[in-house]
């Protein structure tokens, strides 16, 4: 396989792969990158992925949900993995390194690791989940949970937007929907979870650190919300009899801003996706649909602004004399992370960059919320530039992924020591 530089392992190479992984064939899309879940650039990005673990002597699989997954031996065989990652998937128009730049550090540490030749006494793993964003169906996070053994919200009959069921697209993809829950990893197999990812804010660049530790996931719900309206003719329905769906999401989606901008700075609310039918000009609309999403640093946080926000809707639907329908689609508690490591990821950080770790909550959601129903989880995180990410302007430096793939091999190092 052609390699895309003669570069050794490092920060540079780390950025360079994911640069690559940004553009066609990686992309289904030529102008921007989305890389949606079991499509045709998910399929070419697990070949190279998988071609790359195996040049850092790596066993390379697919697993049964379509996760890529190396395996670095360890000094004893069959030994308990410590197991790193992050996803490969995208949202739409998104950036090159959200998710994959922790799959890349990932498969560069166990790189380090063998040039150098270093075993340990358990086997290094590096995992690329395949569906984090939920960019296709309409839940997230979904092989995460099947190898953390959950399977909350894996509906085989979901549907993606070309009508194209979750069953469909597996078997499309050559998996076997029998073998689903060999996914699954045991307790026994795996000793912890480790994430690199960029931190998708803006306090890394603010306070000039590199890299940040991460103590806690926010928690999370995300619904859909249906209006259901009548839709008429826009120049023969006088504006107090009407049944607009439209406006009555409008008012909607300004209260859900309102109760987001009401809470301290570790609550946000947002409507991201806006659909309306049918869609034209000088029709009324009948029906809209949209999402919520909230997050809160807290449970608490989060359940009081969505239950706020829930009876909002009822009163706007009520008085408008509109249908409405609002269905749950993710539900994430907050995640601490283990406290163990979390400390020996904070002596990484310090060991490599000399001062002491900056410490945070994440605000987005990680795979390593899900995979701490099954292990215990650490984070880093990454600067990058204004905190811009889910966006093609999303951009890192090389000195800071090297700063983090030091900090990353540290950890290993310190984790031995524990063992």
């Amino acid at each position: 396989m052609q390699e895309i530089s003669a570069l050794p392992p490092g920060g540079r190479r780390i950025v360079e792969r994911c640069d690559l992984l940004g553009r066609p064939p990686y992309s289904d899309e030529a102008g921007s990158l989305f890389r949606p879940y079991l499509g045709s650039g998910y399929r070419a990005t697990l070949d190279r992925i998988a071609a790359w673990m195996s040049l850092a002597d790596m066993s390379v699989h697919v697993d049964a949900v379509g996760n890529v997954v190396g395996r670095y031996e360890g000094s004893v065989p069959d030994a308990p993995a410590l197991l790193l990652g992050s996803h490969v998937d995208s949202v739409r128009d998104g950036g090159r390194y959200d998710g994959m730049l922790g799959v890349i550090l990932g498969i560069e540490v166990v790189a380090c690791f063998a040039r150098e030749g270093r075993r340990f006494p358990f086997a290094l793993e590096v995992i690329g989940f395949g569906d984090e964003e939920g960019s296709r169906f309409p839940a997230a996070m979904l092989t995460s949970r099947t190898v953390a053994g959950t399977r909350d919200g894996f509906d085989l009959s979901m549907t993606d937007r070309e009508g194209i069921s979750l069953a469909e697209a597996l078997s499309e993809f050559g998996l076997d929907l029998a073998s689903i829950d060999e996914a699954r990893m045991s307790r026994e197999r795996v000793l912890a979870y480790v994430e690199a990812h960029i931190e998708q804010g803006p306090v890394l660049e603010a306070e000039g650190h590199a890299v940040g530790v991460v103590s806690a996931i926010a928690a999370q719900y995300r619904y859909l919300v249906r209006m259901h309206g009548v839709a008429g003719h826009a120049g023969t329905i006088a504006m107090r009899l009407r049944h607009d769906a439209l406006a009555a999401a409008a008012e909607a989606i300004a209260m859900v801003e309102r109760i987001g901008r009401g809470g301290p700075d570790d609550l946000v609310a947002t409507v991201g996706r806006l659909e309306v039918s049918p869609g034209a000009a000088n029709v009324v609309p009948g029906d809209v649909v949209f999402s919520i999403d909230v997050r809160a640093g807290t449970n608490a946080r989060r359940d009081a602004a969505a239950k706020a926000i829930r009876h909002e809707l009822r009163q706007i639907a009520d008085r408008r004399g509109i249908g409405l329908e609002v269905e749950l689609q993710q539900d994430l508690s907050a995640t601490p992370c283990d406290g163990v490591l979390t400390q020996l990821m904070e002596q990484a950080v310090a060991d490599v960059t000399g001062t002491p770790a900056r410490v945070l909550v994440s605000g987005a959601g990680h795979d390593a919320m899900v995979m701490a129903h099954l292990v215990p989880v650490s984070m880093l995180f990454v600067r990058c530039e204004k905190g811009i990410s889910h966006n093609p302007a999303e951009a890192v430096t090389a000195a800071d992924v090297e700063i983090a793939l030091r900090a990353m091999m540290d950890f290993v190092r310190l984790f031995e020591r524990r063992c």
